[in-house]
């Protein structure tokens, strides 16, 4: 049946991350599907997934249909998005509608050769919890890259640094953390073990907000997440032995409940990342960069020794450094793309200019 009462089904659902353009966007979609349900998801596991209406969680499975349509698309359904559901009537819950998100953290992946492919991580995320350790996991070049990540998506950053107990350069990480930001992204340093740290960010663990914890494995994203929801709910394991790299206790990126009425997504660990985003996207995600920019020269001033460079010099070396190798990897994903649609015959192959 059709929830007739929207006022309560988004009284119901707010508490598990849903938004008012959501609801009417799901309200216009169930008028021409009766007997539609919506539900969250929960957990994706291939074509199998978990999804909540509100009182309780169910298996359940993507609509051919449905997963065909998203992976023409480029795109797949992920944790964290908002899915219209039906029961067939003999025990099967089919996922056959999803509702455009509101965001997507996203990032590709390169198989060594000339093919890159576009992987969903969390939808409909509004803070990203990015998760790394103040021990042998600290690395500020990757923490950029998750801020960036972050930015491209339109989620809001928040740098979450654990194990600040077990360092003794603690504060002076913290301080080159803060420099290597800039005062609008939140930096915090905290236990991911004590209570103390749903205390720490409590200003993100708002009723109704979901965030979604990213990071590599070992950074104490799902110890973490225990201590935020309450008690525990996803796996923890201890580092290898040698060169205190975590191993992957998280498989699978999955929905929980606060106490307060957020909703957190525990993500598995991020070996590699390489983002989700064109040249010029990127600049906007390094704001630093792209304000100085206005500065330069030259329009088209690559910041890369030309004369009048208003970035040179007003940027750090490494992070500048780290910018264009960013810059570098999107160019070259965007001529692999473009080259492939040529193939396919997508888009005329460019031909010489007749004499």
């Amino acid at each position: 049946m059709i929830d007739t009462d929207l006022s309560e089904t988004f009284d119901r659902l707010h508490r598990w991350g849903l938004k008012p353009s959501q609801m009417q966007a799901a309200a216009a979609a169930l008028t021409t599907e009766p007997g539609g349900r919506l539900m969250r998801v929960t957990q994706v596991q291939r074509a199998s997934l978990l999804a909540h209406d509100g009182w309780h969680e169910r298996p359940g499975r993507l609509h051919p249909t449905l997963r065909q349509a998203l992976e023409a698309a480029g795109d797949a359904i992920a944790c964290g998005d908002w899915v219209l559901t039906r029961d067939d009537g003999r025990g099967t819950l089919w996922a056959f509608e999803r509702l455009p998100p509101l965001s997507q953290l996203a990032r590709r992946l390169h198989d060594g050769r000339d093919k890159v492919t576009r992987v969903v991580i969390v939808s409909n995320v509004d803070t990203a919890f990015l998760v790394m350790g103040l021990d042998g996991d600290f690395n500020p070049r990757r923490l950029e890259r998750f801020v960036a990540l972050a930015r491209l998506a339109g989620v809001e950053p928040v740098l979450v640094l654990t194990k600040a107990d077990l360092c003794t350069q603690a504060a002076e990480r913290l301080g080159e953390v803060a420099e290597l930001v800039g005062p609008v992204v939140a930096v915090k340093a905290l236990d991911a073990r004590s209570p103390a740290a749903a205390e720490v960010l409590a200003p993100w663990l708002q009723a109704g907000r979901t965030l979604a914890l990213v990071g590599s494995s070992g950074a104490g994203k799902s110890t973490l997440t225990n201590t935020l929801a309450g008690h525990d709910v996803a796996d923890t394991g201890d580092q290898r032995k040698g060169d205190g790299r975590g191993r992957h206790t998280t498989t699978a990126r999955t929905l929980h409940g606060t106490p307060e009425g957020a909703c957190l997504i525990d993500t598995p660990g991020l070996r590699t990342l390489r983002l989700d985003g064109d040249a010029p996207a990127l600049e906007a995600a390094f704001d630093d960069i792209a304000t100085l920019a206005a500065g330069c020269h030259f329009r088209d001033c690559r910041h890369a020794g030309e004369p009048g460079c208003a970035v040179l010099g007003a940027v750090s070396p490494a992070r500048l450094k780290n910018f264009h190798k960013l810059q570098r990897e999107a160019r070259r994903d965007q001529a692999m793309a473009l080259e492939r649609r040529a193939e396919r015959g997508e888009m005329p192959r460019s031909r010489p200019r007749e004499r």
